[in-house]
């Protein structure tokens, strides 16, 4: 069978017929890659192949089949089920698609394949060239058991623990008691977060490791674990590498990736701030050390441990791929590690010496992620119903692998994009940073974006007072509820009042009729004054704006019975793809981008976004049981995703804190507990079944004790 009827063929016909990127005769050419990976990643190593003349092959999961970078490639091929494990983690499938498609190379992203060694020799063995380092690089830098021990060989300073062939349970109790808690205990295997977990007393270790195993052996197909004493406040700072095949090595200075939640990077700059050149100049040949240790051939990052307060600094790990972060590296360092990549691939070496690499001013990213901040940054999926960014340009680069109208899927990470600025110095491009975030707009996911807008206002990320804990430590200032202002709420009034008013003319002019400003499908109260009540809820709290129609144009608006009255008018406008509005407050003007949809009104202002949710009619209400439940009598999904197991069934008397189930989504797993003591009543999902957000999972015995349902 060809590969074409065992997958869906997806073939561009080229305009133009691009050349072979040149190389020296000696050298292995690279005409044509598959890029095995997906999202931002896939699209930005495309953009790269492009310029440099190479054509691209792109893999995809039935989740992806209009994704942008199926769209980018020259050629794509359907590669299975949307579960990664059936899709871009299939080793055999994607090499026979290399090689049906006549690739010379495979550039497998971050993440999936990227650091597995089966992968790598699966390549090389079948005469494809793996863009990344030796297999052997992988594996033992990988098991970060063995690269602990290479690099405390090499001098390279690490932080004690346990990395040790034993996992049995009982071994590794006592290991973590001789280490002392709390303790890390982290997947030997992979990266990003995935299979890390923190024991902070012996009665919950074993339950987190066996949290973590189950993660890491989801992710990366190995339960093995190491441990290490957990150090609780320390700087993130690692040191992007690279090395070519004939034995150069250089570094390109470092990143701080202190600021983080769920153990993954939210935030990252280059270079590390109030880090003295001597430190600096420390940790860039520690790095290259440790390159040196593995024959190292590729883009790697050596990370540290880095002690806030000493600076002292410890080996963490090497990742041995690509990273997310690398766009700060290449804006500080005028290069393009992608080129890089392909050109050490192919043979050549690397195009600068240690010497001839330079700072050049302050870059930030900041990961752009569908997840709600206020509810313990639980990842969410859906769709980009509206999605605007700011405009890329020789600061801003907008790293993205969707837009508007595509799906944010349950099966994969939950990041949106990545937005990229550089600055002469750290406080101007924090300061454009904090201008760009207010420019992206997203409508149909929950989003982090107010929550990186309000990180980057904080006195002490502004000052470069960072550290792992940063987000807990001011959690309270980080995630406090906002209250809307009276100029906003006003505007929102505004705007659906205007929108209607639109609404109202286009009907108007196509039946030849009059129309009413104050009609309206949310309903409406009308006498001599012309006034009318518009309710709508922010959070929590329900707001009613009292609106009376001036004879001249105009309103009068009060908020919530309130005696100030705001003399109130304004405009919608549209430009760019934004609609504006520009209201006339009083004696102030205020301006915002609004999106407006059948149940919320969205504005999007310079300090941030508000969303306001419309009344729903009743017959739009539905109630059905299993979905949308809430108290002490269920337990419920608290995003889509897949249940991975169940600890009760029906009949089981259960504790509150126990856990109840495991669900998976975003390649995250999330164990969720009893809300309250009592015995379960029913279950209504079973392993391995999709569920959506706020499915009731497991039903409670009501409890009437005390006339009440217990919580």
């Amino acid at each position: 069978m060809t590969m074409h009827n065992q997958g869906k063929l997806f073939t561009k016909c080229l305009s133009l017929q691009r050349q072979p990127w040149c190389l020296a005769s000696n050298h292995a050419q690279i005409s044509k890659v598959l890029v095995a990976n997906r999202g931002e990643i896939a699209c930005r190593v495309i953009r790269t192949a492009k310029k440099l003349g190479i054509q691209t092959v792109a893999v995809y999961s039935d989740a992806d089949t209009s994704a942008m970078h199926v769209e980018m490639a020259d050629e794509a091929y359907n590669i299975g089920l949307p579960p990664s494990e059936e899709s871009y983690l299939k080793k055999q499938k994607i090499v026979d698609i290399a090689k049906h498609s006549r690739c010379q190379a495979i550039h497998p992203g971050y993440g999936f394949l990227s650091e597995n060694t089966e992968f790598a020799q699966l390549c090389q063995q079948s005469d494809i060239t793996f863009i990344g380092p030796p297999a052997s690089a992988i594996r033992d830098m990988g098991i970060k058991s063995t690269s602990k021990s290479i690099m405390s060989a090499a001098g390279v300073p690490i932080i004690g623990g346990y990395h040790g062939e034993d996992q049995s349970v009982t071994k590794l109790k006592q290991e973590a008691e001789r280490i002392g808690f709390p303790v890390m205990i982290k997947a030997v295997r992979g990266g990003g977060g995935k299979g890390m977990r923190v024991a902070f007393t012996m009665s919950e270790f074993e339950s987190q490791l066996e949290s973590a195993r189950r993660e890491a052996l989801k992710s990366f197909a190995d339960q093995a674990m190491l441990l290490e004493k957990f150090i609780e406040e320390p700087r993130h700072v690692e040191v992007q590498i690279f090395g070519d095949q004939h034995g150069n090595y250089v570094h390109l200075f470092e990143r701080d990736c202190s600021v983080q939640r769920r153990h993954q990077k939210i935030i990252e700059e280059a270079p590390a701030p109030n880090i003295s050149p001597s430190l600096q100049a420390e940790l860039g040949k520690a790095a290259v050390n440790a390159a040196h240790a593995v024959n190292y051939v590729g883009a790697g990052t050596v990370e540290f441990i880095l002690d806030r307060h000493s600076h002292a600094f410890h080996f963490m790990e090497m990742n041995t791929r690509l990273q997310v972060e690398h766009p700060v590296t290449e804006m500080v360092t005028k290069t393009d590690l992608v080129e890089w990549q392909f050109r050490v691939a192919s043979g050549e070496k690397l195009p600068l010496s240690q010497e001839e690499i330079h700072l050049h001013g302050h870059a930030f990213e900041a990961r752009i992620c569908a997840e709600n901040p206020g509810n313990s940054f639980m990842p969410g999926a859906g769709l980009l119903q509206y999605l605007i960014t700011p405009i890329p340009n020789s600061d801003v680069r907008v790293e993205t692998g969707v837009r508007q109208g595509d799906e944010v899927s349950i099966h994969y990470d939950p990041m949106i994009a990545k937005l990229v600025v550089w600055g002469e110095d750290r406080t101007c491009a924090l300061m454009k940073m904090r201008a760009q975030l207010t420019e992206y707009n997203i409508v149909g996911v929950d989003t982090n974006l107010d929550f990186l807008l309000d990180l980057c206002n904080h006195s002490k990320f502004f000052s470069g007072n960072v550290h792992t804990n940063f987000i807990e430590q001011y959690r309270s200032e980080l995630l406090a509820q906002k209250t809307p202002p009276d100029h906003i709420i006003i505007q929102a009034a505004l705007a659906m009042i205007l929108s209607e008013q639109l609404e109202d003319e286009k009907a108007a002019a196509a039946s030849q009729g009059p129309f009413s400003p104050f009609f309206s499908e949310f309903g409406f109260r009308l006498n001599h004054l012309l006034v009318r009540d518009i309710s709508f809820t922010y959070g929590k709290q329900v707001i009613t704006v009292q609106v009376t129609h001036k004879k001249q144009d105009g309103f009068l608006m009060r908020i919530n019975g309130a005696e100030k009255q705001f003399d109130i008018s304004g405009t919608l406008s549209l430009t760019d793809g934004r609609l504006n509005i520009t209201c006339h407050m009083d004696k102030r003007v205020v301006k915002s981008h609004v999106v407006i949809t059948p149940t919320h009104i969205h504005l999007f202002t310079k300090d941030g976004s508000y969303q306001f949710a419309l009344p729903v009619h009743k017959f739009m209400s539905v109630e059905k049981e299993g979905v949308g439940a809430v108290g002490g009598d269920v337990a419920v999904a608290p995003m889509p995703g897949v249940v991975e197991k169940l600890y009760v069934t029906a009949g089981d008397i259960v504790k509150i804190g126990e856990p109840l189930f495991v669900i998976i989504a975003m390649k995250m797993e999330h164990v969720i507990r009893a809300p309250r003591d009592g015995q379960v009543e029913k279950i209504y999902c079973h392993v391995g079944g999709n569920v959506l957000k706020d499915a009731v999972i497991v039903k409670f015995v009501k409890d009437d004790k005390d006339g009440q349902n217990a919580v």
